[in-house]
């Protein structure tokens, strides 16, 4: 088959998602054309199937904003044409739906009938998405999409819930390539950080509020008076000026580093002991798979779709969303040197369940389902 698929180009789980997915098409053969307005971060030209087209979007005095849906939708009629692409994968709701549907009926006009697959996300339905501003545009597209894919089944009962969507949504959820998620020896990097045999706690994230950094840091907080700990904070955004701040205020800047944003966060991974995600919600929690498939047991909130990854008691522990006592408490229990060993051995496990080569086949049937749905219709 021939994809186009539509993304975001940015380290959040969307654009991962679906890079990560075009890679693995293309290494089974598919050929695999990305439309966006900037190369994606973990996105390489290694294979003669991957082909990446930039979306120009041109500016003029008359915009105050740059109209990047149309140039957008511009540029997926361009390949469709001009590459022959069979299917569009869009991936986050907005504004990238309404703009593959605006793109099919140009080509229909023409002739040319392209279907269109929607991943839904999280934030795209969770929140943006039912703002006023959007959500007659989110709910038609999706209604209008050939196919509508969500990442978890929380998220797809979000969307019924909150959007007068008549189109079955399938759940096919994120997945993991294990091949390069895994625990590496990286003694080196753990004795740097942690040069008297400190435990050292992680947390990821787009440090934006939803995230709920300031209950991570605090989570660290109580850990540490109870046994020497290190906390290693990788992403950036809004949140981070105000998050150091709270670092500095609590005394425990210097157990406290801040990252930024690592493409190899895999190599982090590797020496961490615990992963925090205390998100006030999450559609699935792609960052806790990256965890759990390096070894590392999860401590998250019990929101939207983190339950069907992190398995309580097993892979880790989940507690309410701002239930900070709650989450100190587990996470003392993981770190215990009795008990971390067999939390390791389960996160692994679990992260297995979404190998990429168990979720691959999900989406090529998909695929195949929706074009042999959309030739009938013709």
């Amino acid at each position: 088959m021939k994809i186009g698929i539509v993304c975001y180009p940015t380290f959040g789980g969307s654009g991962v998602v679906a890079t990560e997915l075009g890679k693995a098409l293309a290494k089974n053969g598919h050929q695999i054309h990305f439309i966006t307005y900037q190369q994606p971060p973990r996105l390489d030209f290694f294979s003669e199937n991957v082909f990446y087209h930039e979306v120009n979007i041109p500016t003029y005095p008359l915009f105050q904003y740059a109209p990047y849906e149309s140039a957008l939708t511009s540029e997926m009629v361009n390949v469709v044409q001009n590459e022959d692409v069979d299917l569009l994968h869009v991936h986050y709701a907005i504004p990238h739906a309404s703009a593959a549907y605006m793109a099919k009926m140009i080509l229909r006009s023409q002739g040319r009938t392209v279907p269109v697959v929607t991943t839904l996300h999280g934030t795209d339905i969770t929140l943006v998405g039912k703002d006023a501003s959007y959500e007659p545009v989110v709910t038609f597209s999706i209604n209008e999409s050939d196919g509508v894919t969500s990442v978890s089944e929380n998220l797809r009962q979000d969307t019924y819930a909150h959007f007068n969507v008549h189109r079955e949504i399938e759940v096919i959820p994120n997945f993991i390539d294990l091949s390069r998620f895994k625990r590496q020896k990286k003694d080196h990097f753990k004795l740097a950080i942690c040069p008297n045999g400190e435990k050292l706690i992680v947390h990821t994230s787009n440090f934006r509020r939803v995230k709920r950094i300031d209950d991570a840091v605090m989570v660290f907080y109580h850990v540490q008076q109870e046994m020497p700990a290190k906390l290693l904070l990788v992403g950036d955004g809004p949140e981070r000026a105000r998050i150091e701040r709270l670092v500095r205020d609590l005394g425990i800047y210097d157990q406290v580093r801040f990252l930024g944003k690592l493409d190899a966060v895999e190599e982090v991974l590797s020496v961490a002991d615990l992963f925090l995600m205390p998100s006030e919600n999450e559609s699935f929690g792609l960052a806790a798979l990256e965890a759990m498939a390096c070894e590392v047991p999860v401590i998250s909130s019990n929101a939207g779709g983190l339950p069907e990854l992190n398995v309580q008691g097993v892979s880790g522990f989940l507690s309410p969303v701002g239930d900070v006592d709650d989450m100190v408490k587990n996470a003392l229990y993981v770190l215990d040197d009795v008990n971390l060993p067999t939390f390791q051995a389960n996160a692994l496990a679990r992260a297995q369940e979404f190998e990429l080569s168990k979720i691959l086949p999900l989406y090529e049937a998909y695929y195949e389902r929706v074009l042999q749905e959309s030739t009938a219709k013709v």
